[in-house]
């Protein structure tokens, strides 16, 4: 049993797998773009899904952004489509995230986040989570708001002990884990992979945000998830900044 923090690591995310003429490399393009340009285009275009890029890829990744705003034609054209609420183009765009150390209690906030996200969560049925398995007993998160008053963390530590202490009991008694896990508390911390489309990340930074009165460890991994996407695809930052 052991206290432990989140970690948050991108596993991975859209990539294309055509091949385009080597004249495209001239063009600084991701593949997230060229994906949520092809998405974007074949909605108002006559040309096939599969020449957007290919056809229109010099009007729109090869000129400057003719709205006055920085980056290129490109970028000027998915400010348009986000902030017109057109987002659904978004949804061709996945990331799919290692999540570890988090608290049950933020598990049961992230969840209420469904639609476009998928989750695959450490089972607390079938991982034994007893002090002589191989889990070594449960992980536990500390809230941030407890952290750095002595007494206040003597006294969750003591807890955090006893519960693994009834749990080990229960087990011991012969009681399955899916059972004796009803004495696990909120704070026991489990590990997800979680896959969600950019419409949705988007939508689950705005309202999880800091600033929007969302517990600290939520903000937090908002944050975590903010810093992986845009580390993969930078020109998305800047809507996560207006979300």
């Amino acid at each position: 049993m052991a206290q432990t923090e989140m970690n948050v690591t991108l596993m991975a995310h859209t990539q294309t797998t055509w091949q385009l003429d080597s004249e495209w490399d001239k063009y600084k393009y991701s593949d997230g773009q060229a994906v949520a340009l092809s998405a974007i285009r074949t909605c108002y275009s006559p040309n096939k899904p599969s020449e957007i890029v290919a056809k229109e890829g010099g009007k729109y990744f090869g000129k400057s952004a003719t709205d006055g705003e920085d980056g290129t034609d490109a970028d000027r054209l998915m400010r348009m489509i986000v902030r017109s609420g057109h987002t659904s183009t978004l949804e061709h765009l996945s990331f799919t995230f290692a999540i570890e150390g988090v608290s049950r209690a933020l598990l049961s906030q992230l969840t209420r986040h469904r639609v476009g996200f998928s989750f695959s969560v450490q089972s607390q049925r079938y991982v034994k989570f007893g002090s002589e398995n191989k889990s070594g007993g449960m992980d536990y998160v500390m809230p941030d708001s407890v952290k750095g008053h002595p007494d206040a963390e003597d006294t969750f530590r003591q807890f955090m002990k006893e519960a693994q202490d009834y749990y080990d009991c229960l087990r011991e008694d012969g009681i399955s884990s899916e059972d004796a896990r009803a004495v696990l508390p909120n704070a026991t911390a489990t590990n997800l992979v979680l896959t969600g489309n950019l419409r949705a990340l988007l939508d689950f930074y705005g309202k999880r945000r800091k600033g929007r009165g969302g517990q600290h460890e939520i903000t937090e991994l908002a944050e975590a998830l903010r810093r992986e996407v845009t580390a993969a695809e930078p020109w998305t930052d800047a809507f996560f900044e207006e979300a």
